[in-house]
């Protein structure tokens, strides 16, 4: 099945990736065949997969379409993060899962905003929730909303407008009356994510659709270990799969590519066996590494194999991309596309800045200098 998927995907990838449109289809796919949900525990109704399953089914989803892949990617990490029902009421917690079940409703996060950048970051966000004599009520923007156009539910960070704010997720029904898309997403790679602008004008708020709010200096308490370790491995993994799609890509290339002068296939030059082979040991340790995590889990460890593994697989589409020249770098060309997915693998949380700033730090007082 997973195989089947993979190449439907990968048939519409570019079409979707040229206009920028969002890939329905896909999560239709994703739902008829019990995908969407398979991170929630099997008691649950849930598909009951372990980190090593569902890393197999984002690898084959992401080798077809890397932007269908990051979306449920999303999706595993937030549904699993209220399976574990953490900071949520039960209530709601049964209802959203229900709805992932039964429906195929998508979830996400949306934290980013125009003036904070990312809370990973630091800093209070400019959305804001306030108690009004009706209730609570959210006004705010969010940016890089990684499937707006599919979502269901949106869980908002937000802070309280009390005189010390307080801050936490907000969850919004997408079809909440004054919840706005706006089209903004025209990015380099990834381009079918439809990560937009999501707008919030006096939204209502249930009660229960807040989480547990705290103090912006005990915003360490709302940190989820298994929610980070996922994210960086998953999130690797989408773009892992996107160099493995040049890679093969290429090499078929090079087996069938004879030109007039050679008599031969390129793939029988030394020259572009070496250089497939740079590919291969980059490769080679992504998968050393992936592999190593997911069934020895360290979460400490979780930005670094993600620094290691997305800037190998950055390194090995741009030595595809220079072996064949200028035509690679064309819009139609399947490695130009290749190239600017993967190249996306720099934004997502942690950053590279990050990571080696932690490691050096540590470095520093590892040697007691």
């Amino acid at each position: 099945m997973l195989d089947w998927i993979r190449d439907d995907f990968a048939s519409r990838a570019a079409d979707h990736d040229i206009d920028g449109s969002f890939p329905f289809e896909n999560f239709a796919i994703l739902h008829k065949h019990g995908l969407l949900s398979a991170a929630l525990p099997a008691d649950l109704g849930g598909g009951g997969a372990d980190l090593a399953r569902l890393a197999k089914i984002v690898r084959a989803v992401s080798y077809g379409d890397p932007s269908t892949g990051l979306v449920l990617v999303m999706q595993y990490l937030f549904t699993a993060q209220f399976a574990r029902g953490r900071n949520w009421a039960p209530g709601l917690r049964e209802r959203v899962l229900r709805s992932v079940i039964d429906d195929g409703a998508l979830v996400n996060g949306l934290r980013v905003e125009p003036d904070l950048g990312t809370p990973g970051r630091g800093g209070v966000p400019a959305t804001v929730v306030r108690r009004t004599a009706a209730g609570w009520v959210l006004n705010g923007r969010k940016i890089y909303s990684t499937g707006a156009p599919g979502l269901k539910w949106m869980s908002v960070w937000a802070a309280t407008d009390e005189d010390e704010p307080r801050i936490g997720g907000v969850l919004v029904d997408s079809a909440t009356p004054g919840v706005r898309i706006e089209p903004t997403w025209n990015h380099l790679g990834m381009r079918a994510t439809g990560s937009h602008d999501v707008v919030f004008e006096d939204v209502r708020i249930p009660d229960d659709q807040l989480s547990a709010l705290v103090r912006l200096q005990d915003q360490h308490l709302l940190l989820d270990a298994e929610f980070q370790l996922r994210n960086a491995l998953l999130i690797s993994i989408v773009y892992d799969s996107v160099a493995h799609a040049a890679r093969d890509w290429f090499v078929s290339w090079l087996q069938q590519r004879v030109p007039t002068a050679l008599g031969a296939p390129l793939s029988t030059l030394p020259r572009f066996q070496e250089l497939v082979g740079r590919i291969e040991a980059l490769l080679y340790a992504n998968r050393l590494l992936l592999e190593r995590s997911i069934h020895m889990p360290d979460p400490a460890a979780a930005g670094t194999v993600k620094y290691i593994v997305t800037n190998n697989a950055v390194q090995a589409v741009q030595l595809a991309i220079d072996a064949i020249g200028n035509p690679a770098l064309t819009r139609a060309h399947p490695l130009e596309r290749h190239l600017r997915n993967v190249l996306c693998s720099r934004v997502h949380m942690p950053q590279d800045d990050i990571v080696l700033t932690g490691l050096g730090r540590a470095a520093f007082a590892a040697t007691h200098g």
